[in-house]
């Protein structure tokens, strides 16, 4: 092997050597055979998946006096030239770093000049949604009437923010994550090449590691190999990516499934004791929850596992129901490790969301006999138990002798609120419907399925009754809460509040009051 790192040296050259993008690959070979090419394109999509590849790819086939069918000989001197990075006429420009005014205004200056050698000149410009406004403004004058020999080609992973008048004068390409059939493809086809010795199931975890990105699964692919040498197995391929074998997986699955809370706890603080990346474990453990999924809804086809392990999934799901399964594996696959990625506790709490819920009747009810909205469901002194096991404080009401009851009230709304919060990044029209909310309202009140959102301002408030708004909150209160709420938006003073008397509004807290509980504040 060179010093070259694997992503570099096995970049793809031709448009037919780009994995997983045929769609794209396809149009733009018949593009530039038969010669209608546009003028600008907009390549979209996640890190990795093969953007800035394309384009340069491109600038080489609209530029190579021979090419085929659409694609570059590279073995012309303007095809060699792009290829090595030394092309005058295509111009590469990282907006991230060259993001103002000035930066667009000196490339506006230079567009007119004729090309040096080759027939168009090609810019490329990355992250292109890194531009101020200006700057986006000033490069929409370039591209509404652009010379006749100069081509853009924007790339971005983020397009909900480039402006909608540069989309709109472009043609736009969504680049998708690759599957990891795809990755392992590529990876095999780089090992043999470079005469690594590694299994299967080890490009497997590799592949899986890399969240559809080729080059994150070609840089762990070097890191292993710089590591460990030509020869790789599965036990190191492991330990390099912090997973766990399938059996600390399957065991915390059980634990699930069974409402189990403390041995479940004690699966996700061995995992993190044994050094295991909780990341990765949690996504081993979505991968066996969607696998108990579709086994329960006599889907089993789908997931590919031996019959061993299907017999002992279908003994495993034989007493759950389809709706818990569903909550379960939607609550462990939104756990968020940006904000922590080393705490057991976003793992530990969805573990106890799931068992819990079904405990406060948070699951569909059973056909025989389905309880009225807001009652609040009786059962023995397992809720206790288990809640006591979790070390969660349970309140009791009424006289000595009544059942324990778990009342769902504002208070499990706001503890939730934070996570609820954290759901909502990226949405919206400008992708930042969290932060909107996060310093605009609060919620108020529950009454029955009707949560009171309190605004500070109308313009807040009349924003999110836009029933386009409104639908996507809800949703995804169901999603992350488990339960349909309608949001019913007011208007509040936020600097008249007294936290008390916030406090004094809970149900719960009140029946603790009387029974002589003091609130103390932390």
């Amino acid at each position: 092997m060179g010093s070259e790192v694997l992503y570099r040296k096995w970049r793809p050259q031709t448009l037919a050597e780009v994995v997983g993008q045929e769609p794209i690959t396809q149009t733009l070979r018949h593009a530039v055979e038969s010669g209608r090419i546009a003028h600008a394109y907009l390549f979209c999509g996640p890190r990795g998946t093969g953007k800035t590849s394309t384009a340069r790819i491109l600038a080489k086939a609209v530029n190579c006096p021979n090419q085929a069918q659409g694609e570059p000989c590279n073995t012309c001197n303007i095809c060699r030239s792009i290829t090595e990075g030394r092309a005058l006429d295509v111009i590469e420009i990282d907006a991230a770093s060259n993001r103002g005014i000035d930066e667009v205004r000196s490339l506006r200056e230079k567009v007119n000049y004729a090309p040096s050698l080759a027939p168009y000149k090609v810019y490329i410009i990355d992250e292109v949604h890194m531009l101020t406004e200006a700057a986006s403004n000033a490069l929409l004058k370039t591209l509404e009437e652009p010379p006749p020999c100069v081509i853009f080609v924007l790339a971005t992973t983020e397009p909900h923010k480039v402006i909608s008048t540069i989309m709109s004068r472009c043609q736009r390409f969504n680049f998708r994550r690759l599957s990891q059939t795809a990755i392992i493809g590529k990876l095999e086809l780089i090992c043999q090449k470079e005469n690594i010795h590694v299994g299967l199931e080890s490009l497997k975890l590799v592949a899986q590691a890399a969240t559809g990105s080729l080059r994150d699964a070609e840089n762990i692919l070097q890191q292993l190999i710089t590591y460990y040498g030509n020869q790789i197995n599965l036990d190191q391929v492991q330990t390099a990516l912090g997973l766990t074998d399938d059996q600390g997986v399957k065991q915390l699955a059980k634990h699930i499934v069974n409402k189990n809370i403390s041995a479940g706890l004690q699966v996700i603080n061995s995992a993190n004791s044994d050094g295991i990346d909780l990341r990765q474990f949690n996504l081993q453990l979505v991968k066996y929850l969607r696998g108990l999924l579709l086994v329960k809804s006599k889907c089993e086809e789908a997931i590919g596992a031996t019959s061993e392990d299907l017999s002992e999934m279908k003994e495993l799901v034989a007493a759950s129901t389809l709706e818990y399964l569903l909550r379960v594996t939607k609550l462990f696959s939104s756990v968020d490790f940006r904000s922590d990625s080393y705490s057991t506790l976003l793992l530990e709490l969805a573990l106890i969301d799931c068992a819990l819920s079904s405990m406060t009747g948070q699951e569909e009810p059973t056909p025989t006999e389905p309880p009225a909205v807001g009652e609040v469901a009786e059962s023995s002194q397992e809720p206790v138990q288990a809640a006591q096991e979790a070390e969660i404080p349970v309140v009791a009401s009424g006289t000595e002798g009544s059942h324990i009851k778990v009342p769902q009230d504002i208070d499990d709304v706001r503890s939730q609120w934070r996570r609820f919060i954290q759901s909502l990044r990226g949405e919206g029209s400008s992708g930042n419907l969290d932060a909107f909310l996060r310093s605009a309202c609060k919620p108020v009140s529950l009454e029955g399925d009707i949560l009171t959102l309190g605004f500070y301002y109308p313009f807040h408030k009349e924003k999110i009754e836009d029933p386009k708004y409104r639908h996507l909150i809800e949703r995804k209160l169901r999603e992350v809460l488990g339960q349909t709420y309608r949001i019913k938006c007011i208007l509040v003073d936020h600097k008249r509040e007294n936290p008390s008397q916030m406090r004094e509004q809970s149900s719960l807290i009140k029946a603790a009051l009387e029974m002589g509980a003091k609130i103390i504040d932390q």
